[in-house]
């Protein structure tokens, strides 16, 4: 079942249909870890470059605050947030280009 999600993921048109893919097939656990960075990676592909260089460190911040938010949580569905707050913030990034990008 996780191979056929990521697949989904990886198959998906762009990142909002990624990002509802991750969210319909949500484990809430430390699985989410590999579903949410493929949501980032199929992000990505759209955006960085377009990035000038005080954006780029914006995003890693927010990048990075997603990873501290719950750093000192235990348990596994902390992983599925942090997983969730990172693909948020990517899917964010994302759509703010498209939206310079489009006339």
């Amino acid at each position: 079942m996780m191979d056929d999600v990521l697949v989904a993921l990886k198959e998906a048109a762009d990142c909002d249909r990624a990002m509802k893919v991750f969210e319909a097939c949500e484990y809430g656990t430390s699985g989410d870890i590999q579903f949410g960075a493929a949501v980032e990676k199929k992000c990505e592909r759209d955006f960085p470059f377009r990035l000038a260089e005080p954006q780029k460190h914006l995003y890693q911040r927010e990048m990075t605050a997603c990873e501290r938010k719950y750093r000192n949580q235990e348990g596994s569905m902390y992983r599925s947030f942090t997983a969730f707050c990172r693909a948020e913030v990517a899917r964010r990034y994302w759509r703010r280009a498209r939206k310079t990008a489009t006339p």
